[in-house]
């Protein structure tokens, strides 16, 4: 029971964390097609998303407390039914207005995931650096898929389909969820599978200061990133794509989808070695690639930023492993929560800075420039983090009836 238990958790987690990153990244693409219907700006049209791109993370923190004292998997039900049910909603908007509140509802939603999901996860993880890696490669998809889904269903039945059938999908995989809680095949477990050795209380400390500035820089990155690369593709490569929204979004699909296995390899690494390690090489790997990418005005661009995300990503399974090593059981919901506030709220800065850049400059080359400045103090501070001996995985415990 215990391992059917730990499978469907890892399966419903990573179809969440699939999710969470799709609907959220679906306007990127979709706002390509509305500056033409609609007449308006990019600018003014991107900033319709800002208040979700906040919500996202603002959001997180009080979705980690109501996970904690309550129930995760009660958050993760209205998770999967709340998303899906704002983006059918954003799919009707008709105004300006309608479609800001709609975006605005997702984001709130899908707040709730990073900071419920992953300790949920981690709590039923044998080996916790391969659960989260495989989890992280799911949320890849949801980034890879999101402008490709967009782009082929704005393409062929306009854009408001691009957010009405993945809400539809979503609301079917929320009541399959429903059942399985209430058929008890989901489980709210109080301590973890594979308990770890308790931290130092001044390391917890120092851990949290040091993560707190690492997290909020390669929160930035990965938004800003994840927002502008359709626009930046489509100023680019649009000789080549011919601006076609479909053409970008593939690329942009290309480019997650080759990144995505790198979640993989950083679970291994975080599994069998030294997490600081890990974490602050990932971080200064991404320097000379967005470099690279500053002055690539080439189809090798879609190369160049694989490599830049797969390097970003790299990291992420060490990040979730030190932030879950040093926060206690029962806190951890509210620590995820901190967390994604830095990342998704915080890091939404970088989704803000967009259409200013884009105002002042007419392009996003500058945005490169913040870029590698985030991964330089990433990198920094990494470096202040406790050092630790081999991250040996733990062996899976043996089935237990479940309580």
């Amino acid at each position: 029971m215990q391992k059917h238990t730990a499978f469907l958790t890892l399966a419903f987690s990573s179809v969440a964390h699939t999710f969470s990153h799709l609907f959220t990244l679906l306007f990127a693409t979709v706002v390509l097609v509305l500056e033409r219907e609609w007449g308006m700006s990019y600018d003014t049209l991107f900033a319709l998303s800002i208040p979700m791109s906040v919500l996202f993370g603002a959001a997180a923190l009080p979705a980690g407390w109501l996970g904690d004292k309550w129930s995760a998997s009660g958050m993760m039900a209205l998770f999967f039914l709340g998303v899906g049910a704002g983006s059918v909603a954003t799919g009707f908007a008709d105004s300006p207005l309608t479609l800001c509140l709609g975006l605005a509802c997702i984001g709130l939603f899908a707040s709730i995931y990073h900071p419920v999901g992953i300790p949920w996860l981690v709590r039923n993880a044998a080996n916790r650096g391969r659960a989260l890696g495989i989890n992280g490669v799911f949320g890849s998809i949801g980034t890879a898929s999101a402008a490709l889904v967009a782009g082929l269903l704005a393409n062929f039945y306009g854009w408001r389909a691009a957010f009405i059938v993945p809400g539809i999908v979503c609301l079917v995989v929320g009541l399959a969820f429903v059942w399985a809680r209430q058929s008890d095949l989901l489980l709210d477990r109080g301590e973890d599978m594979s308990p770890q050795p308790q931290p130092e209380k001044a390391d917890i400390w120092r851990v949290f200061w040091v993560m707190s500035a690492t997290m909020l820089c390669t929160g930035l990155t990965f938004q800003a990133t994840a927002f502008a690369l359709p626009k930046v593709f489509d100023e680019r490569l649009g000789g080549v794509l011919g601006s076609s929204v479909l053409g970008i979004g593939g690329m942009v699909t290309l480019v997650y989808t080759l990144s995505a296995l790198m979640q993989v390899v950083g679970g291994e690494l975080a599994d069998r070695y030294s997490l600081r390690g890990v974490y602050a090489s990932a971080q200064w790997l991404q320097i000379p690639v967005i470099a690279i990418g500053m002055v690539t005005v080439h189809p090798a661009l879609v190369g160049v930023a694989a490599l830049m995300v797969g390097l970003n990503l790299l990291g992420q399974p060490a990040e979730n492993s030190l932030l879950a090593r040093y926060t206690p059981p029962q806190w951890r919901g509210r620590a995820f929560g901190a967390k994604f506030v830095l990342t998704l709220g915080v890091g939404s800065l970088g989704a803000a800075m967009i259409p200013v850049i884009y105002r002042f400059t007419g392009s996003l080359d500058i945005l490169f420039v913040v870029l590698g400045c985030c991964a330089i103090g990433a990198g920094a501070f990494a470096l202040l983090l406790p050092k630790e001996g081999r991250n040996v995985a733990a062996p899976a415990p043996e089935a237990q009836a479940a309580e």
